[in-house]
């Protein structure tokens, strides 16, 4: 946080109106008259910062740094997109009163942050999640603003219990599709990993570390 100080203008607002009075009453033809006058401005502008109007000071908020390169502006847009979307599965999660649905979206939650997480930790994943962010995510909360709509009606018929019906149904695959989104983005790093694994297994069998000796050593 920075303090800020902040000038009064009733003081030059007083030296205005002394010019004002001036002129309308006493003589401004020679130079005295003018020295004497800006003597007067003076004294007027110092009483009245000092002792009628003060300065006053205020806290504000640090600035936010402007992103400078298009990846810094690509990370700001990616979290600001992530807290819209946990901040209305949150208000979704609050109105609908499902206890399983309730769950369903309480998962979501969780698993759209990692998603999010793990693309701001490694951008150049952020392709993998494209389709994810124009249509599984908007369509997602799309169902459940509809959802949450005809819950709050408090009437029961065959269009509105329909569709809950089929939205109730959807969310089990929807929560699926959620999972599997962020396991992909471990996939390049899981094969990595077994690369290295099945490499390391290949090289103690041959030092003789391994629990079984590969064949001829």
């Amino acid at each position: 946080m920075a303090v800020r100080r902040i000038k009064s203008p009733y003081p030059i607002y007083a030296v205005g109106a002394l010019w004002a009075v001036w002129a309308l009453f006493l003589p401004m033809y020679r130079l005295t008259h003018f020295a004497l006058l800006i003597a007067l401005s003076a004294a007027v502008y110092a009483a009245g910062r000092g002792l009628i109007w003060k300065d006053r000071t205020v806290t504000v908020p640090d600035p936010v740094p402007e992103p400078r390169t298009e990846e810094e502006k690509a990370l700001a847009e990616l979290k600001a997109e992530r807290d819209r979307a946990v901040a209305e599965m949150r208000r979704l999660n609050d109105a609908i009163a499902g206890p399983q649905i309730s769950a369903q979206i309480d998962h979501l939650e969780a698993v759209t942050d990692k998603i999010f997480q793990e693309v701001e930790k490694h951008p150049e994943k952020r392709g993998q999640i494209r389709r994810f962010l124009s249509y599984y995510l908007p369509t997602t909360l799309k169902l459940l603003n509809a959802y949450d709509r005809m819950d709050e009606a408090g009437i029961e018929g065959e269009n509105i219990d329909g569709t809950k019906g089929r939205i109730e149904t959807i969310m089990a695959l929807i929560v699926q599709a959620f999972d599997k989104q962020l396991d992909a983005l471990f996939g390049a790093e899981a094969l990595d990993i077994s690369t290295d694994v099945a490499v390391l297994e290949q090289m103690m069998a041959r030092e003789g570390l391994g629990g079984t000796q590969m064949p001829g050593t």
